[in-house]
């Protein structure tokens, strides 16, 4: 058994080792030749669409970051159901995800004009990218030639997705064993400056905390008395924005309101146990963000890389929700 147990530990190893290998693979203008406008397409499918309806900037973002966190980077959760198997579309945490006609109407446009070449998973990485831009947020650089993956699961996207819910310590593992560093995790979280959250998503810190009908002492008790006008209890419906004010601009008030003890989540109240993720939650208060930006960017990147197919590996998909 001792054996065994080993050889598994090996196997996951090999793996994990292979994938970060794989990323490599990855580089900026990889279409140059074969696809030369392959961003300017995707760009102009984002602002036809983002343009007249800003609030699809926050669910772009979060596809790409729940494609990466499931089987890596490589366009699963674009994938649609089967007969036989429930995608990672399904999952609870991907219901809220919005604009996938984005997606559809980037691969389209591509397809007539480089047939077979620029995969769905290349595209996601794009549309987030210029989704961020698009809503005064930074721009960065995306390195492409990411291939599409076969297999999209609900159950895996249920157990590894970062939830609302998470501690540091559990965040910590999650971003750890895909590569991302304490940094990625405080810079990533960041992203919360955009969009809306379901009241369930929060709503224990509210009422019922642990168990006895208390409130969550991590969160400012003068602002969960003005959810509590929004939110009552075990409400599945209503939306709140997650920066209040400006939830559909990019900027650094996420931390702000982190600091306030005004964030949403116990993921995000939980930036100021440590002192690495509060140290720059504060460090953005005092300079006014002048660094989030550029380590968004970076950030972005890093992540992009999580367990890419390279070479030929996957395939390029003729339509984003279906394997060819």
């Amino acid at each position: 058994m001792a054996t065994l147990n080993l050889f598994s530990v090996f196997i996951i190893y090999f793996a994990i080792v292979l994938r970060f290998v794989n990323s490599q693979g990855l580089e900026v203008g990889f279409y140059k030749k074969t696809c030369p406008n392959v961003e300017k397409i995707v760009k102009k499918a984002v602002v036809d669409y983002v343009s007249i309806a800003p609030t699809l900037a926050a669910p772009l973002l979060r596809m790409h970051f729940h494609d990466c966190f499931v089987r890596g980077c490589d366009g699963s959760v674009l994938l649609n159901s089967t007969k036989s198997n429930q995608a990672e579309k399904d999952a609870i945490a991907n219901l809220s995800l919005r604009g996938f006609q984005v997606i559809d109407a980037a691969k389209s446009a591509l397809e007539k004009q480089c047939l077979g070449v620029v995969s769905c998973a290349d595209i996601l990485a794009l549309v987030a990218r210029d989704a961020v831009s698009l809503i005064n947020g930074p721009t960065w650089q995306v390195p492409l030639g990411r291939r599409d993956g076969r297999v999209s699961i609900l159950s895996e996207a249920t157990t590894n997705l970062p939830t609302p819910f998470d501690n540091f310590t559990t965040l910590k593992t999650r971003f750890g064993s895909l590569g991302l560093s304490v940094k990625d995790l405080v810079v990533l979280s960041g992203g919360h400056t955009l969009g809306v959250s379901h009241c369930f998503s929060f709503g224990s810190r509210m009422y019922n905390f642990t168990g006895k009908g208390d409130m969550d002492p991590n969160m400012d008790q003068k602002y969960i008395a003005q959810l509590k006008t929004k939110c009552k209890p075990n409400d599945v419906t209503t939306t709140v924005e997650m920066d209040p004010g400006s939830f559909k601009t990019f900027d650094t008030d996420y931390y702000n309101l982190v600091s306030k003890r005004r964030g949403l989540f116990v993921s995000d109240a939980t930036l100021l146990t440590n002192k690495q993720t509060k140290d720059y939650v504060l460090a953005q208060l005092s300079s006014r963000g002048s660094t989030f930006f550029e380590d968004f960017g970076v950030s972005m990147v890093n992540m992009g890389k999580i367990g890419v197919l390279t070479d030929k590996s996957g395939e390029i998909r003729k339509k984003c929700a279906f394997i060819n």
